[in-house]
């Protein structure tokens, strides 16, 4: 790693204690503001109106925990444990190894998504994952369904390539969407086995009954959230370690919006990964809504009903923040990709992440949050780094 271009975390003060309290609300903008106006400030419009839908799901989904008798004292409690956890820095305490996992391979079935004329499986394996917070263990647990960890898995008849993980976003877990809309077929083609990890309470992981796609995430409130994260972290653990015991001579990781900060969590707990490619990542939770309604308004809710504040909050949720974390990966190995008109995940907050890999790749395209406009060219940059460092590999 290139000792001169990250400052050691320990040895700086906690980002979310340096981080102004007003950052969620402080202007933002790149340099395409002013070469493409109409698209930049055209498709943040749009973004403001799509997240709004986005925040009345989530404060819907949050609001039966809060209302709970109690429960805002409990999770100002555990806030307090996630907090204890994120100022030790101890990366190998909180992201625990996973152990050796038996992976099945399954079929796909008959109405399922499945790209044309690719070996097709489904990986599926009981995820490991224990909670740390043991008084919300029982409660973790009890999703069945979430306990079988699955991901998609497109593989080359030859035998195994350099490996994509690919990371959904928050609600959109479906793999067709994900394989189009980021092409990953052309990455396929380029010679790349292909990985499209389910997140936790997402597609068949979530519970029967659920609402929507992700719902389990924020059902269980604030540390159900940090335990579906850590959960996370440890499933993609247990596929890199599947990837190279099959023989993958390197594996990277990229994703989109939650998808992308899961992507750069990976880069602070796994030192193997050839590549990591956050796209319009999600950087710090609870600063990125505040500045959505109605769920900011819910916040305010909240700190005035239990004291429990929005620093409190982010405090509490840095535990699974690449941002508290010395990363392990060389920022040469990084490649952060931001939309100038993301109004999901501003700019403010992919240049923060940035700014922990202050020699990582940075691109800017001049769309917002779904909206990739100019999206050919990042693919093609992505294309190209990848292939910079797997480049001791060779197909016809």
């Amino acid at each position: 790693m290139t000792q001169t271009a990250l400052q050691p975390v320990k040895k700086s003060p906690p980002w979310w204690t340096s981080l102004p309290e007003d950052f969620y609300c402080q202007s933002d903008g790149t340099e395409l503001d002013s070469e493409y106006p109409v698209k930049v400030y055209g498709t943040a419009m749009v973004d403001r109106v799509m997240r709004t839908g986005l925040s009345m799901m989530i404060s819907a989904s949050l609001m039966p925990q809060m209302l709970k008798r109690g429960g805002l004292e409990r999770e100002r409690e555990w806030m307090d444990f996630y907090s204890n956890l994120a100022e030790q820095q101890d990366v190998d305490k909180v992201f625990i190894p996973p152990p050796t996992v038996s992976i099945s391979e399954h079929k796909m079935g008959r109405l399922a998504y499945k790209p044309k004329d690719i070996p097709t499986v489904e990986l599926r394996f009981e995820s490991p994952f224990e909670p740390l917070n043991p008084e919300i263990s029982d409660q973790f647990l009890s999703y069945s369904r979430n306990r079988t960890a699955r991901a998609q898995y497109w593989s080359h008849p030859s035998g195994p390539r350099p490996t994509l993980i690919f990371v959904h976003g928050v609600v959109e877990s479906a793999y067709v969407f994900n394989s189009l809309f980021f092409s990953l077929r052309s990455f396929y083609d380029s010679g790349y086995d292909i990985v499209l990890m389910t997140q936790p309470f997402h597609g068949d992981r979530a519970e029967r009954g659920h609402p929507f796609s992700g719902y389990g995430l924020f059902s269980g409130g604030f540390s159900q959230l940090n335990e579906g994260m850590l959960q996370a972290v440890t499933d993609l653990r247990v596929l890199v370690n599947y990837l190279f015991d099959r023989g993958a001579p390197h594996v990277g990781i990229s994703g989109l919006s939650l998808g992308g900060y899961l992507s750069s969590v990976m880069a602070v707990v796994e030192p193997r990964l050839a590549f990591c490619i956050p796209n319009s990542p999600l950087v710090s939770p609870i600063d990125t809504v505040r500045d959505w309604m109605p769920i900011g308004h819910l916040m305010d809710v909240i700190s005035k009903r239990s004291g429990l504040s929005p620093l409190d909050l982010r405090r509490g949720l840095a535990i699974h923040s690449p941002l508290s974390y010395q990363p392990k990966l060389d920022p040469d190995k990084v490649m952060i990709i931001g939309g100038a008109g993301d109004r999901f995940t501003p700019p403010r907050f992919v240049r923060l992440l940035h700014a922990h890999w202050p020699e990582s790749h940075l691109h800017w395209f001049p769309g917002n949050h779904l909206v990739h406009l100019g999206q050919g060219e990042y693919l093609t940059l992505m294309r190209h780094f990848m292939d910079s460092h797997c480049q001791s590999i060779s197909y016809s």
